[in-house]
């Protein structure tokens, strides 16, 4: 991995520790333990806004239009595939909050999984295709852009104090396993 998408394959690696804790949760309710509503609330909060308003914002929002732009040559592109991801893991997301608030474990279960495995498969081809296609194919100027509005991204969208917030909750998560 570059300097290009180092940060982002670094989120990822704290959204996998995240992930790793929701299926052991899940293991746990398929096992007879009752759900944990404020776990699950935290699991969809940090999903909401670490993985999908931070994180993916810079893949949706910088990178992956830069990999769309003019003078980007590819024999092909898997923007259009990841972003259909993101959107099915936010239903997902969406489902596992509906049980949650009906208090169904079996909704819960069966999105919160689907979410985990979904994210899994994803972040694998992301930071195994996706990114060195990137590094491959964007001319190092565009390169130099992309880290810049990453930069800019993070400041507006992360105050120091959520930052702080969901590397604890991360923190938290990694203690449940």
């Amino acid at each position: 991995m570059d300097g290009l998408t180092n940060v982002l394959s670094d989120e990822h690696q704290n959204i996998l520790k995240v992930i790793k804790s929701l299926k052991k949760e899940c293991k746990e309710i398929e096992a007879g333990k009752p759900v944990d509503q404020e776990y699950f609330a935290m699991a969809i909060d940090f999903i909401r806004n670490y993985a999908d308003k931070f994180h993916h914002a810079k893949e949706e929002d910088i990178l992956f239009k830069a990999m769309c732009g003019d003078g980007v040559e590819m024999h092909c592109n898997p923007t259009d595939q990841m972003l259909h991801e993101h959107d099915l893991g936010r239903v997902l997301v969406k489902k596992m909050e509906i049980g949650l608030n009906e208090n169904d474990s079996k909704k819960i279960v069966e999105n919160a999984l689907g979410y985990a495995l979904l994210l899994e498969d994803h972040i694998f081809k992301e930071d195994n295709i996706l990114y060195p296609m990137a590094s491959q194919s964007l001319p190092p100027e565009m390169q130099e852009s992309v880290k810049e509005q990453f930069t800019a991204v993070e400041a507006e969208k992360f105050t120091p104090e959520m930052k702080e917030k969901y590397l604890q909750m991360i923190n938290d998560f990694e203690q449940r396993t």
